[in-house]
């Protein structure tokens, strides 16, 4: 795996959404792409997290910007989720974890004394031209949309 970093190119991925229709990067270009990692579908911080980028999905949209969430979760648990949540964003499902390895987010994890790999929450700010513009690793779930928001109308002006 290549370090990601700002400025650079993100790494290509293709990966089945809710409906299982496959989604790759080229599919985004040209907008600007908010991907962000969680762990697993319907756990507290991940549901505020979705929940959150829904209620703010009209403001990203008027920035030409994208949601997109990605998981270890299958397509119908996302289905699921997506219609127990009532949510407007496309999940994207990673099974096989090959792109949670490229992004970097399929890390050893320690909780209560144990250790297992696991997905860290992280966030991608990818540019039009398909470039990481900003990354918000180990997110905490409270205040990060407005964050990720707010760093993408500082980086269009």
């Amino acid at each position: 795996m290549s370090k990601i970093e700002i400025g650079k190119k993100a790494p290509s991925f293709k990966i089945l959404n809710q409906n299982e229709l496959v989604k790759t990067n080229k599919d985004y270009i040209g907008k600007w792409l908010v991907l962000y990692f969680y762990p697993k579908d319907n756990t507290p911080g991940c549901t505020k997290e979705a929940v959150d980028f829904t209620e703010l999905k009209k403001k990203f949209a008027a920035k030409n910007a994208e949601i997109v969430g990605v998981s270890a979760d299958s397509p119908s648990k996302h289905i699921n989720f997506i219609k127990k949540q009532s949510l407007k964003i496309e999940l994207l499902s990673d099974e096989e974890k090959s792109n949670l390895e490229k992004f970097g987010v399929w890390q050893l994890k320690k909780m209560a004394g144990r250790e297992y790999m696991g997905i860290v929450k992280t966030t991608f700010l990818i540019d039009p031209d398909g470039k990481i513009a900003f990354i918000w690793p180990k997110v905490k779930v409270n205040g990060h949309v407005e964050a990720v928001l707010e760093k993408l109308i500082e980086l269009q002006k």
